[in-house]
């Protein structure tokens, strides 16, 4: 199968950690201490929750809000309904600066998500250290091991793990690490494509008692409608925010949308 853009990313991610001469096991990280993003998440509220991104660059797309203000936006997705803020970190790829997560994570009481292409132990203290209250896990991207390994690591300190997959078979892989939340990448990784009858089939193979997020592609009420519909208690949202001269209207009509409910 021909590579796609995560391979590439994922291999120079891979060459930084290898480079990176930090011994993490000799670290001195203090664990995480507010509001956990899977409580987040979970809140009884009836509505699907919104978490917002902060998104200067797309790899297929180039700049989409190279100049915003990442504290000014979190703080207009958090007063619009975002339940939780989604930070892009990666600099080379998404064009992040390294000032944009620890300068949300002041501006906002609602928990972070560190974006990034985590493949090493390193990553997840880092994590912490820029005041994430999440990591992300890519299961296309890591092994089984990886997979455990990073979550235990971050469990240690308090942080969540949002888990994205793209079929079944990392579903299953992703459930048997104890994932309590999972995402679905709706985007194909080869031609860029959304396709929300897989992802509505992803969904559908998960077990009742995660938290299920839908991801990419969202770009109106009536797909965050159609994924609430399909069984997602969640949506994480980048593009269509930062692109929109209102972005705080959109996440209140996002943060509006009703579960479907459990059972």
């Amino acid at each position: 199968m021909a590579a796609t853009y995560l391979d590439a990313i994922g291999a120079a991610h891979r060459n930084r950690a290898q480079r990176d001469e930090r011994d993490w096991r000799t670290r001195t990280t203090a664990a995480y201490s507010g509001q956990s993003f899977l409580s987040a998440l979970e809140s009884p509220d009836e509505t699907v929750a919104v978490i917002a991104e902060i998104k200067r660059r797309s790899p297929s797309k180039g700049w989409l809000a190279q100049h915003l203000d990442a504290p000014e936006l979190a703080r207009t997705y958090e007063g619009a309904g975002a339940r939780a803020i989604s930070v892009l970190t990666d600099q080379d790829h998404f064009g992040a600066l390294a000032t944009d997560l620890p300068d949300v994570a002041g501006a906002v009481s609602i928990p972070r998500l560190r974006k990034d292409f985590t493949v090493a132990e390193n990553d997840v203290l880092d994590a912490v250290e820029m005041g994430s209250s999440a990591i992300l896990l890519i299961a296309a991207l890591l092994s089984d091991d990886e997979l455990d390994r990073f979550f235990r690591l971050a469990t240690s300190l308090n942080l969540d793990a949002l888990f994205e997959v793209h079929d079944e078979a990392e579903v299953a892989r992703v459930v048997d690490v104890g994932a309590k939340i999972i995402g679905v990448n709706q985007r194909n990784l080869h031609t860029f494509a959304v396709d929300t009858e897989h992802a509505e089939r992803v969904v559908a193979s998960m077990p009742a008692n995660v938290v299920r997020v839908a991801e990419s592609g969202l770009r109106s009420t009536s797909d965050v409608e159609r994924a609430a519909m399909a069984g997602f208690d969640a949506v994480l949202v980048g593009e269509s925010f930062v692109t929109n001269t209102n972005p705080g209207e959109v996440v209140a009509a996002f943060s509006a949308v009703k579960r479907r409910a459990r059972g």
